[in-house]
């Protein structure tokens, strides 16, 4: 990807986060990134397909959890692997952009909404990467189960639903209250408490 589209990509990024789709206007866009209107049509025909391409660029491409790279050598070390992972995304994905204000969060939301509305494969894209995580979950906790790291009547499903709907309901509460930064602290307190009583 060349300099100058990454370029458009951030900055329309920061934009969007901002602002919804409406109201983001082509004169923003060519304010915040010092281009001509005619050097932007020149990477990208319209606004909407500014839009999708960040949609896709930066929620499926940055902030996606690879969970191949994650230790799944037991649920315990998984998890924890999985936490600093996502406080790594939070962290990169604030540093790349160079963007701090905790008051746009809700802004974030606001955008995945426009997306569905704007990007046609976006639910089929998020309904894909579900899978892939609850697959991903669902694995360690079976090869955990069968080597003896913990017993519960519940199934693999299930506990792997448990991990998942908590850190989505973690990541909402925090993003309404301006507290993502404390991801990381909320998703292990409660998640070693779960696992304990996993174990019990």
């Amino acid at each position: 990807m060349s300099g100058t589209k990454e370029h458009i990509l951030k900055k329309a990024f920061s934009l969007f986060l901002c602002k919804n789709f409406k109201e983001v206007t082509m004169k923003d866009i060519v304010n915040e990134t010092g281009l001509s209107k005619g050097a932007f049509y020149h990477y990208f025909e319209s606004k909407e397909k500014l839009f999708i391409e960040v949609i896709d660029s930066f929620y499926f491409d940055k902030m996606m959890i690879d969970y191949k790279k994650l230790n799944n050598d037991s649920l315990w070390n998984f998890y924890h692997d999985y936490v600093e992972q996502i406080v790594k995304s939070i962290n990169d994905f604030r540093e790349f952009l160079n963007y701090n204000d905790a008051d746009s969060n809700i802004n974030y939301i606001t955008m995945m909404f426009d997306a569905l509305n704007l990007f046609p494969g976006f639910q089929d894209k998020v309904k894909y990467s579900q899978r892939e995580e609850l697959d991903a979950w669902a694995s360690v906790i079976k090869k955990a189960r069968e080597a003896g790291e913990f017993s519960s009547p519940m199934s693999d499903e299930q506990i792997a639903r448990i991990f998942i709907y908590s850190n989505d309901g973690i990541a909402l509460y925090l993003l309404l209250n301006g507290k993502l930064n404390d991801a990381g602290s909320e998703m292990l307190n409660l998640w070693d408490n779960f696992y304990s009583e996993l174990k019990d």
